[in-house]
């Protein structure tokens, strides 16, 4: 996560919504506590994430990119526009960029990576009821530029599928931000994404090529990107059948409520037997009881008996 909650298009223009525009103030304008409360409401309706009182200077920072951008004269215009805009569909692409942190590389977890190669999916695809199983899925959950996913390709190209050459790993990541969707897809990097990169893994998936990383089309291939909000209901319920599921810093943005529904989301979206991970400062304690804790080395994860 890297919070990863952002949009569903490309940038608006401003003609034909019917609102009145007028143009920025050259100086920063500033959310009453009302307005924050308004706000706070409003994003946490759309997404579950929730604001606490100590980010209203942030949150007022980010809203202010899309003011100025617009050319309106108030946060008011802005949520009206968002609100009544024929085009808000795509509007809210560069709303939940700019309210939202993307931050990821390759092999970040590299314990949760292990586990899943050395353990789960062996444990799995050994189990009687699995001796006829010719798929396995797993979810970037929140998969923001597609690091994680791709992360999880390349070591189920080198150490898992010679010895499942039968088996087809079917790898989905998903997020709510268009446009780091967008990059995912393209699969085109820079320095700071592959610094945590094995040596080995650099040299056989990507090709350098004047200060940026392109991924090999194999490992490309392996990985589908969507865009995806976890708290829609609608959207959640065609989620299913995963056999690992990874969403790490996703849940530190939501309240308890939240949190409650995006789980319990997710654990639909388990086959019995498979695991979900989540970030190492993140916990279900007091969100679900309905997973076995299960460690591994350096990690933990959560089982679905």
């Amino acid at each position: 996560m890297e919070n990863r909650f952002g949009g569903f298009g490309n940038k608006a223009g401003v003609g034909g919504s019917g609102i009145n525009f007028g143009f920025a103030k050259k100086e920063n304008l500033q959310l009453t506590n009302i307005e924050f409360s308004e706000w706070r409401d409003f994003i946490y309706n759309l997404t579950g994430i929730y604001f606490q009182e100590n980010k209203k200077y942030l949150l007022e920072n980010r809203l202010q990119k899309r003011v100025d951008f617009l050319r309106l004269d108030s946060f008011k215009k802005y949520m009206d526009f968002l609100k009544f805009n024929p085009a808000k569909s795509k509007e809210l692409s560069e709303f939940y960029e700019v309210i939202t942190i993307n931050e990821t590389f390759f092999f970040r977890n590299q314990p949760q990576l292990d586990a899943l190669v050395g353990t789960i999916i062996p444990e799995i695809m050994n189990k009687p009821e699995n001796r006829m199983k010719r798929k396995f899925k797993i979810w970037s959950a929140a998969s923001s530029s597609g690091e994680e996913a791709y992360s999880v390709a390349m070591m189920i190209d080198d150490l898992i599928k010679p010895k499942y050459p039968n088996v087809t790993f079917e790898i989905i990541g998903t997020d709510i931000n268009y446009a780091v969707v967008e990059t995912a897809r393209k699969a085109i990097y820079k320095e700071y994404s592959i610094r945590n990169t094995p040596p080995y893994y650099l040299k056989k998936y990507f090709k350098s090529d004047n200060g940026t990383y392109i991924l090999d089309n194999k490992i490309k291939s392996m990985s589908n990107f969507s865009i995806l909000n976890l708290y829609d209901d609608n959207a959640m319920r065609k989620m299913t059948e995963f056999d690992v599921i990874y969403c790490a810093n996703v849940l530190i943005y939501f309240d308890q409520q939240s949190k409650i529904k995006v789980v319990n989301h997710l654990y639909n979206s388990l086959n019995r037997g498979g695991y979900l991970f989540i970030g190492y400062s993140e916990t279900l304690h007091g969100i679900s009881k309905a997973f076995k804790l299960t460690s591994f080395p350096k990690t933990i994860g959560y089982n679905k008996e």
